[in-house]
């Protein structure tokens, strides 16, 4: 039970009409724009998708025009997680249903949970569907809690369709240390960081990242990641320096300012729902200023 993950894949934002209602058209579109222009796989909907702020048959509908415009191209994982565990439980078994090759779940929202409780859970989730299961350790968003090496450790002997890591931690110690407890006992185990911090983490076996920029910037993503596989060290860090400018300019009015962003290279997805701001005009006109600056403009596919 695998799929392959390996280099730029992406978790997509979720477009929107004027009125804050799906706009499942674009959102097809936008999935076939992520397949041509490289993506290796497509997982939706992550925090940039708006997952929290969208209802459960909204997340359900999106999650079947998913895989109906990948059409098999490349994996399709579903975020299935939830502020109730119920939810997230029939998120799962209709991610199953709907045709995905795999299911993607964070550590439970807001409660602190002890670690035998977050491993109770994922034994859960990952013994009540047949696809294989990726964690996503993001200890940014949920006030500390994560997954240790102890405990990938003990998810990997008991969840043979535990597969995979969205690392978000940002932290290189924190990589490591997952990275050598899922190897030592899952060599294919597929380690991926958060957005584009692929220079920290290819060399201590990274195998790509899930980009916050391919919706921006698809070509400098990949050539990042090409240049870490060939140990390009000095292009990467070019590159990485880049990008990382890129992430700070949109981790500010997250995902609001990626989605502003976008409109600036002819992709415009609609606004960002509520609570969460829609990136204004004053600052679509900021954030082109800065991909003039960073000659993103000029090196990358606009429309769509």
């Amino acid at each position: 039970m695998s799929i392959t993950l390996r280099g730029v894949m992406q978790s997509p934002v979720t477009p929107l009409k004027a009125d804050f209602s799906p706009d499942l058209e674009t959102f097809e579109r936008l999935l076939d724009f992520h397949v041509r222009t490289s993506g290796t796989a497509i997982s939706w909907p992550h925090h940039k998708g708006e997952s929290l702020n969208l209802t459960i048959a909204e997340r359900k509908l999106f999650a079947e025009a998913a895989v109906k415009a990948v059409a098999g191209r490349v994996p399709v994982s579903i975020h299935v997680s939830a502020l109730s565990v119920q939810d997230s439980m029939d998120l799962a078994r209709h991610a199953q249903k709907t045709g995905a090759d795999a299911i993607i779940a964070i550590t439970p929202y807001f409660w602190n949970p002890s670690t035998g409780a977050i491993y109770d859970h994922f034994v859960r989730l990952g013994t009540s569907i047949d696809l294989p299961l990726i964690a996503y350790n993001s200890p940014g968003y949920l006030s500390g809690i994560e997954f240790t090496g102890e405990l990938v450790t003990r998810l990997i002997e008991r969840l043979p369709n535990f597969i995979a890591m969205k690392e978000a931690s940002f932290d290189s110690e924190k990589f490591f240390e997952i990275a050598r407890a899922a190897l030592a006992l899952r060599p294919d185990f597929a380690l991926v960081t958060g957005v584009e911090y692929l220079l920290p983490s290819v060399p201590l076996g990274g195998v790509g990242s899930y980009s916050s920029a391919g919706a921006i910037c698809p070509n400098l993503c990949n050539q990042l990641f090409d240049a870490c596989v060939a140990g390009e060290w000095a292009l990467a860090r070019e590159l990485q320096y880049k990008l990382s400018r890129l992430w700070l300019l949109f981790r500010d009015q997250y995902p609001s300012s990626l989605k502003g962003g976008m409109v600036m290279m002819g992709r415009p997805v609609g606004p960002t729902r509520r609570p969460l701001p829609t990136a204004t005009a004053e600052r679509q006109a900021f954030l082109r200023t800065q991909l003039e600056e960073l000659g993103i403009l000029d090196t990358e596919p606009h429309g769509w």
